[in-house]
């Protein structure tokens, strides 16, 4: 191997909540030229880092984006920020935590909202929690000690493509054949490809998880329901999956936008964590969710350790206050309250409802991205960063909370600096500017 050929082993993947960390990267002549371990989601990413990236700083010009220096685009960010008298800050969910430090600074600092993209996946999970507990545990417990797994709402093959091969198709220490000593289910609305894969399929009416979970608790406390089904399953389908769960010696729930974004939305999760609680007057459960971007669990813990609340929290009067529904990004937008946005790491242009793009096509937008998507076309301002986890360091938390180092593999387009850098930028400016 020659001093240009590199061999990084180890590397966590920075693309959904699984953070595998067994990913070895060659790279030969500061390129990314081989992958192994990764899924193919994981092998495009970091060999296909280099495309569709925003080349240069830009600020929207009669309809154009011109390019400029970083000081300037900085220069004009903080013209907006400072501005403004509703800033939203969105995203954070796909950069790593020191980033985050850097956007809380601002926020509080501008009296602005800051949320991420958490209260449009598994907001309800958080409200859940908060209503009745978290059953939490570790990936490296399931793949050890779980003999019984349950899938709800979520297709892991298509949106976490290795977590069942890393994580419940795999032998452990007290696993030591895990087709035989573990049992794999999935309960879902139609069959995935997830579906085709596991040792029992639960198919449910759509709405009706609610319904089901209730069910399950009810049995498992030894009532009798006066109906034949529940959901579309028998009952006694369901008394089976009970006196299933209460027999495992570990049991694990992993439950996806299916439970959480279903009717009943945080009251699926708050249902689910009772059941769990009363499972272990029988045996161990956990459960945990299936969360999708790489560090949207990383942005609710470093918003809790840094402002008391895990996501929506609004600094307008001085102290940060917290009112999921009132100071969430998707509300704000629709209501028209948001006069103008930094966004970090997030593409709100191509995911949120209509109501949202009227307002964003109407603001100035603060738009931090390694790469071109729908929103940087709207933006008024656009500033390139390197990619984390591949252009530079830093730290992101896994799924079940487990926070892991992000490696620096190779060095990013020149002049091109970390989101925590752009950020840090940004909040030395504008605190000059709020003391003007």
């Amino acid at each position: 191997m020659t001093e240009a050929e590199k061999v990084f082993t180890d590397v966590p993947c920075t693309f959904c909540g699984c953070l595998c960390d067994d990913i070895e990267v060659e790279v030969n002549d500061g390129k990314i030229v081989g992958i192994k371990n990764g899924c193919a989601i994981c092998k495009s990413r970091f060999l296909k880092h280099h495309e569709n990236r925003l080349e240069h700083p830009s600020i929207m010009k009669d309809g154009e984006q011109s390019s400029v220096s970083l000081d300037e685009a900085v220069s004009k960010a903080v013209e907006i920020i400072a501005s403004a008298r509703r800033l939203l800050i969105y995203g954070l969910s796909s950069t790593e935590n020191d980033a985050h430090r850097e956007a809380y600074k601002i926020a509080e600092l501008a009296g602005g909202v800051v949320d991420n993209t958490s209260s449009v996946c598994h907001g309800p999970t958080i409200l859940g929690v908060q209503e009745s507990g978290e059953a939490a545990g570790a990936l490296a417990e399931v793949r050890n000690r779980a003999d019984l797994v349950i899938y709800w709402g979520s297709n892991p093959l298509a949106a976490h493509p290795r977590h069942i091969s890393r994580y419940t198709r795999v032998a452990g220490e007290y696993i030591k054949d895990p087709k035989k000593d573990r049992k794999i289910w999935l309960v879902d609305i139609r069959k995935s490809e997830t579906a085709r894969t596991v040792d029992k399929f639960i198919k449910l009416q759509p709405g009706t998880d609610l319904e089901v979970i209730s069910s399950l608790r009810a049995l498992l406390r030894g009532h009798r329901l006066a109906v034949d089904e529940v959901g579309g399953i028998p009952v006694s389908e369901l008394q089976e999956a009970v006196d299933a769960m209460k027999n495992a010696k570990y049991g694990i729930l992993f439950f996806g936008l299916g439970l959480t974004q279903s009717k009943g939305r945080f009251r699926n999760i708050d249902a689910a964590v009772r059941l769990i609680q009363d499972l272990n007057s029988y045996t161990k459960w956990n459960m945990m969710p299936m969360r999708g971007h790489y560090n949207v669990s990383g942005a609710n813990k470093t918003s809790t350790w840094q402002t008391g609340y895990p996501y929506a929290v609004d600094f307008a009067r001085g102290y940060p206050r917290y009112q999921p529904g009132e100071y969430t990004a998707v509300d704000l937008l629709a209501r028209g309250e948001v006069d103008a946005m930094l966004n970090i790491a997030a593409d709100p242009a191509a995911h949120f409802p209509k109501a949202c793009l009227k307002t964003l096509s109407q603001i100035p937008i603060i738009n931090i991205d390694p790469k071109e998507n729908m929103t940087s076309r709207l933006a008024t301002v656009n500033i390139p960063v390197a990619v984390a986890g591949i252009e530079c360091d830093g730290a992101a938390v896994r799924m079940d909370g487990l926070p892991l180092y992000l490696h620096k593999i190779i060095d990013p387009p020149e002049g091109v600096l970390p989101d925590r850098d752009v950020l840090g930028m940004i909040y030395k400016k504008l605190e000059k500017e709020v003391k003007k």
